[in-house]
């Protein structure tokens, strides 16, 4: 019964074949990337706005926001739309691949040097079978974020 209380679920995805993960619990929904509208002046890693059902939404580009360098948007390419505490943000990611569930057993602090992503925005390092997955503190993101 304990492992069931230690188990989290991230919603899994890429940016530059790499995999990161955010809390399920954060997340509102996944959307295909549509509607998004420039705002003059904003910050370079703010796309734009978007409509989310009568609710004007920032879009971050997190490539920008993590100093990746930047690609073309695909047919998999998507908006993860997440909510911290009153403030609800779109993600624009390469693609969203999965739920998984993380044993807190297999999660490891971030290194000190985590390369474009700053420490302070990582939770941690889930590792699943072979795959290394870097956990994002969205709170801290927003939190971090000047968006307009």
């Amino acid at each position: 019964m304990e492992a069931i209380n230690n188990l989290k679920k991230f919603v899994v995805f890429k940016l530059d074949n790499e995999e990161y993960g955010i809390d399920i619990l954060r997340v509102k929904e996944i959307k295909e990337m549509i509607g998004i509208t420039r705002v003059p002046k904003a910050a370079y890693f703010v796309r734009g706005v978007m409509n989310l059902r009568g609710e004007v939404i920032p879009i971050v580009e997190l490539r920008k926001k993590f100093n990746l360098p930047e690609a073309k948007d695909t047919a998999n390419s998507r908006i993860i739309i997440v909510t911290v505490d009153d403030i609800t943000v779109g993600l624009v990611i390469d693609s969203s691949s999965e739920v998984l569930e993380i044993n807190s057993d297999l999660i490891e602090d971030a290194p000190s040097s985590i390369g474009s992503v700053e420490q302070g925005n990582i939770l941690g390092i889930g590792k699943v079978n072979n795959r290394l997955i870097i956990l994002l503190d969205v709170a801290r993101i927003l939190s971090n974020t000047a968006l307009m």
